[in-house]
Order: structure tokens, then C-alpha cells, then sequence
């Protein structure tokens, strides 16, 4: 392994997630006969990283654009101080609010927005700006997704695995 971690994973845990990844329909015995393994094994290791949180969830990635949600935004919010809860929790209130960070540097939070529209974006916005304790907003929008989030090269460099680069022969 590359990096020491105190949430160490090992070869086979790596070999397990990049199956789910690569057949995340599959079940525990048709996992346990892709990395011949017993099942016993694949069910202990699959439990074991979903109670250490590696592991988060098994349910499926949704094309937001494919559902209409063609518009995505980067809002960096300026919240007066003592108020990061309740505007947390208003964003969350929020369902084009898909993600929300607490951020060092300039501004106090990162959200990514979607939206049907432009000007959908902008109700969006103007809903972000009536919360009290939000003092101003900066609005990035996304003209292109080139690298989708991607945590599986991470997974696979613990192990010092290469993925292949998509569009590379």
C-alpha cells in the first residue's frame, strides 16, 4: 500500500469494492464466485466496511441531467456567524440542494445546485437568499463534467493498482 492509514483496507477489500463497483447488481454469492472467495468471507468483509462507513450505499447513480436537471451550479454562501444550523438546515429543505460543504477561505459554504433552467437556477438562488443568516452568494455554473466524481483510482492506488484512463488504449 501506498499511504498508511488507521482505516486500513487490504487487497481483498480492495478487490471487493471495484467488484461492486464493476457488477453492483451482483449478489453476495455470485460476488464470492467473482473473487473466489467464500461467501462467509464476502458477507464479513462487506459488513465490516459498511460499519467503518467505507462502504455508504447501494443504491443507484441517477443522471440528474437525464432527469432534467440539465443546469448545475457551484454556490458559495456567506453565513453570518451563528447561523451555520439553521441555514444548513434550510438548504437542506432545499431539493435542488444536492450537496452542501463547510469550506475554509472564501465563504462559508459550498452547495451544488441543479436546475431545470437558467432562470430556474436563478428561483433557486433567490430561495438560497431569503434564508435568514445567508448575507451573499457567488454562483459558479458548470459548462461541462469531464471527470465525474471518482473514488474508485483512490481505492485502487491503496493496493498499487492502475485503472485504466477511459478513452486510453
Amino acid at each position: 500500500m501506498t499511504e498508511q492509514s488507521d482505516q486500513q483496507i487490504d487487497e481483498l477489500d480492495v478487490r471487493l469494492i471495484l467488484t461492486l463497483a464493476e457488477h453492483p447488481r451482483a449478489g453476495i454469492l455470485e460476488i464470492a464466485r467473482l473473487l473466489g472467495v467464500a461467501r462467509n468471507t464476502v458477507y464479513a468483509r462487506l459488513e465490516r466496511l459498511k460499519t467503518r462507513g467505507v462502504v455508504t450505499g447501494f443504491g443507484p447513480d441517477l443522471n440528474l441531467a437525464a432527469l432534467g436537471y440539465t443546469v448545475t451550479g457551484f454556490t458559495t454562501i456567506e453565513v453570518t456567524q451563528g447561523n451555520f444550523s439553521d441555514v444548513i438546515n434550510r438548504l437542506a429543505a432545499i431539493p435542488q440542494v444536492v450537496e452542501v460543504h463547510t469550506v475554509a477561505g472564501v465563504g462559508d459554504l459550498l452547495c451544488r445546485v441543479v436546475a431545470h433552467t437558467n432562470e430556474h437556477m436563478m428561483a433557486i438562488m433567490e430561495k438560497v437568499l431569503q434564508i435568514p443568516g445567508v448575507d451573499r452568494t457567488t454562483t459558479a455554473i458548470s459548462m461541462a463534467h469531464p471527470i465525474p466524481y471518482r473514488p474508485l483510482p483512490l481505492v485502487a492506488d491503496m493496493s498499487g493498482l492502475t485503472l485504466p484512463i477511459p478513452g486510453e488504449t
